[in-house]
């Protein structure tokens, strides 16, 4: 490259960087220039789906979903991989500079592609990968208390007391006022101060 009027490879992409940034610009400004502006409640309400936002954003979501993407982003981002060695591996030039050349690459791939596979059987009988939600069974203890015991307690009617009926009276102290309640658990017991 003799000519210094010429762009280098590094200008060239360069020149291509600033169009497009500037494509961007232009498209954002003219949208923002033309585009009509009648706000309504519609347009301004959060857009999800296509479904109206109903509740808190703050739901339970299962974690399975994230392994699944960071699974899938794993195995689609080694397999960019392959592509360039795929556009390398018959080049002429390299093998005819050395036979051993296809041998090695083919093997180097093999290489590569079955530690991909190890991982994806790893992660595939782990069950990460599967839709399907396991059946969760309920551990089971042997107590020695018969079921019978349970299920009468669990099948009795047990009467619920108001509480508010309960409440016996309003005693005062020198200078506490400590509600007596008939039944309902702990009451505190002061001391009267010698001071």
């Amino acid at each position: 490259m003799d000519d210094p009027a010429q762009l280098s490879e590094y200008g060239k992409i360069l020149l291509i960087a600033i169009v497009g940034i500037l494509l961007v610009c232009v498209t954002i400004l003219l949208a923002k220039i033309l585009s009509p502006k009648k706000p309504n409640p519609e347009k301004l309400s959060t857009y999800e789906c296509g479904e109206e936002a109903i509740g808190t954003a703050w739901v339970q979501i299962n974690p399975r979903f994230y392994v699944i993407a960071l699974v899938f982003l794993l195995f689609d981002v080694e397999l960019i991989f392959v592509f360039p060695w795929a556009t390398v591996f018959g080049n002429k030039e390299f093998i005819a500079a050395d036979g051993r050349w296809g041998w090695f690459t083919l093997v180097e791939m093999g290489m590569f592609l079955g530690i991909l596979i190890v991982g994806l059987v790893y992660v595939w009988k782990r069950g990460d990968i599967s839709w399907i939600k396991p059946a969760h069974i309920q551990p089971r203890v042997s107590v020695g208390i018969p079921a019978t015991a349970y299920e009468q307690l669990n099948s009795k009617k047990y009467q619920v007391r108001n509480y508010k009926e309960s409440v016996s009276s309003e005693t005062a102290d020198t200078d506490t006022k400590v509600a007596r309640t008939a039944g309902l658990g702990f009451r505190p017991k002061f001391k009267k101060s010698t001071d």
